[in-house]
């Protein structure tokens, strides 16, 4: 697979672009330490995980933020904390604080040269207007959740990401499907076939964190944003998952 195969890169956002791991324990963390209740990260993240895929299961039609703050009450009762309902709220709200990993600005604007771009996101689209301001880039199309009415994995969006991109002229052979989660991402977009690039952010890391576990090979595989720009710099095939 050579880079230049595709002229268009389709982008999950939370987790591949947005740190969503390191913003998710930024807003969980001083409410479980309130509380004096002692959970590794890994902990969390598990946590929210298993408690996300839950919520956008049983209420695909809810915006982001609602199904954040269902997964905020069902982790309280799981670990007995208290929460109010202005709490739960306050955590549906916090995606736009959630920080951009450090390479993604510049890399998606090396990338915009090259390549459209365009967001399939499980999120609504205020909540991504609030985080596209720190990847500082104008997408060529974005889609979320809001737009489709059910959340990733459900190939219900990879569906309508396909028949967006035909309508714009582009052809499954030229979209390469770029995300962090097997799970969410990699698994129904190979299962359409997409050709997919693994960002694996957690490289190093056990476990899958946020997201749930999935077996799967990705056409390809990268550590971050950064080393896909320096493969295409160099014109070099990346490499594949093995």
């Amino acid at each position: 697979m050579k880079l230049t195969d595709f002229t268009t890169l389709s982008f999950d956002c939370y987790g591949t672009l947005i740190d969503w791991e390191r913003g998710l324990l930024s807003e969980l963390r001083p409410w479980i330490m309130r509380n004096a209740v002692n959970l590794a990260d890994e902990e969390i993240l598990n946590a929210f995980s298993a408690a996300e895929t839950r919520c956008e299961a049983a209420t695909p039609r809810k915006l982001y933020p609602e199904i954040l703050a269902d997964v905020f009450l069902a982790l309280a009762q799981q670990w007995t904390l208290p929460a109010s309902s202005a709490d739960a709220r306050a955590f549906g709200e916090s995606v736009g604080r959630w920080p951009a990993f450090a390479d993604s600005a510049e890399s998606l604007q090396y990338l915009k040269r090259h390549y459209r771009l365009v967001i399939l996101s499980n999120v609504d689209r205020a909540s991504f207007a609030r985080s596209n301001e720190k990847l500082q880039v104008d997408f060529d199309h974005v889609i979320t959740a809001q737009d489709i009415g059910s959340y990733k994995p459900n190939r219900r969006n990879f569906e309508y990401l396909l028949r967006e991109l035909s309508a714009m002229g582009v052809k499954k052979g030229e979209i390469l499907h770029t995300a962090q989660s097997l799970f969410h991402d990699i698994v129904p977009a190979q299962a359409l076939g997409l050709k997919t690039m693994w960002v694996n952010r957690r490289k190093g890391r056990e476990g899958a964190g946020a997201t749930p576990e999935a077996s799967v090979y990705p056409d390809a595989e990268v550590a971050s944003l950064a080393e896909l720009v320096a493969l295409h710099r160099a014109g070099r095939r990346p490499v594949a998952d093995a």
